[in-house]
């Protein structure tokens, strides 16, 4: 059970670290080029190809369960304590191109007891991360620092603003 002293610095931490992002359209161009401009340069092939080679990440079946592999839990003890279906959890293992929701990606992070750095880098490899301009994302972020993994109490800390809670994960 989470004290009152929890949502107090909840709330604290939240008001600290909600910002806006709310830059104007033109702000995001170079001078002299306006939003309807676009420019254009000659790429070879083979210049994507050999940067796609040279950067590209694991994917994130290959990043979870690493982290499951890293902490000895069972694949049924990972998809119990983050409150996803049996079947959903076999779709993520047997089909590697496979695309989680964010929630989801979430509360495997949270099963796996990741810290911030790693859920990040799990979140990372699902193409989703954690907005500081985004209540609800704030809310886990705290979540992760604290170090308060149990679904059921992020549920209430999501519940405690209102927002929609992470259990039902399940696609």
């Amino acid at each position: 059970m989470l004290s009152k002293e929890f949502f107090y610095d909840l709330q604290k931490y939240v008001s600290e670290h909600l910002v806006n992002y709310g830059l104007a359209i033109e702000e995001c161009f170079p001078k002299g080029i306006t939003a309807g401009e676009v420019l254009y340069e000659k790429i070879a092939p083979t210049e994507i190809k050999s940067f796609v080679e040279n950067n590209r990440k694991p994917s994130f079946a290959e990043v979870l369960f690493g982290y499951i592999d890293k902490t000895g839990l069972s694949d049924a003890q990972v998809y119990k304590k983050a409150g996803i279906d049996r079947r959903h959890f076999s779709k993520i293992r047997s089909n590697p191109g496979y695309h989680p929701s964010k929630n989801t990606v979430i509360a495997l992070s949270l099963a796996l007891e990741l810290c911030q750095k790693e859920a990040s880098n799990l979140l990372n490899a699902a193409g989703y991360t954690l907005s500081d301009s985004e209540l609800p994302d704030l809310v886990i972020k705290f979540c992760f620092e604290r170090k308060v993994y149990d679904i059921n109490d992020v549920n209430l800390a999501l519940d405690y603003f209102s927002l929609k809670p992470l259990a039902g994960a399940v696609e």
